[in-house]
């Protein structure tokens, strides 16, 4: 996987830049006009959020009841994007739904849910930082919590009847309208993809070098 990460933030890079005229050239939403093009960068943030609470749920475990300590380092840098790609999408909601729905955010279950996912993510990056020993396997802990969010988020919109459309939008777009979709989608995913493989090596390092200086210290 890091053989591809330069060409994928190479590739994602000219995507994200070319994603404004292929956007523009979509055309209207009937009702909402030019601020649904939003739903182009909103959809996939929010996707990448959710995804971002998966892997670090998942590392997590294996970190607790496995002892795979590289596991942690993709848990952490898992976190980190979630706290990225959460902010996106909880800044380019409300932009959306100031115009669709008048209010700039209802406490609706998915919104509600969402926010406190990323207050999840806020929390762990913090223990982290400034917990202490110990901190690694306490913010695991918070992490196992967040993944169990994650179907909530996703399927709140289905069970109650709420502002926020359902998850059977995004498969019956038109043509014209998935293709902007779509190309945004592959090009947050792979500069997803390679933010995290960057960040969790980067973390695999630094516990790598702590080791031998606690080594050297030893001797």
């Amino acid at each position: 996987m890091r053989t591809l990460t330069t060409p994928f933030i190479v590739l994602s890079a000219g995507m994200l830049f070319v994603s404004p005229w292929i956007i523009n050239a979509a055309p209207y939403e009937s009702t909402m006009g030019l601020v649904q093009k939003v739903f182009y960068f909103h959809f996939p943030a929010a996707i990448m959020f959710l995804l971002a609470a998966l892997i670090c749920g998942v590392n997590s475990f294996r970190f607790l009841f496995f002892r795979k300590q590289s596991a942690d380092g993709w848990a952490l840098a898992a976190a980190e994007l979630g706290l990225l790609f959460g902010a996106l999408t909880l800044v380019t909601g409300p932009l959306w739904a100031r115009k669709a729905w008048g209010v700039w955010w209802v406490w609706d279950p998915r919104l509600t849910s969402s926010l406190l996912l990323w207050m999840i993510f806020g929390a762990y990056v913090l223990l982290r930082q400034y917990g202490g020993p110990g901190s690694e396997r306490l913010s695991a802990g918070m992490a196992l919590f967040g993944m169990l969010n994650v179907p909530f988020i996703y399927y709140s919109v289905n069970v109650w009847r709420t502002l926020h459309p359902q998850t059977s939008v995004v498969p019956t777009l038109p043509t014209d309208m998935g293709i902007p979709l779509w190309f945004c989608f592959a090009a947050f995913s792979m500069l997803f993809t390679a933010l995290l493989t960057l960040r969790a090596t980067l973390e695999h390092q630094r516990v790598r070098v702590e080791a031998l200086y606690l080594l050297e210290d030893e001797v």
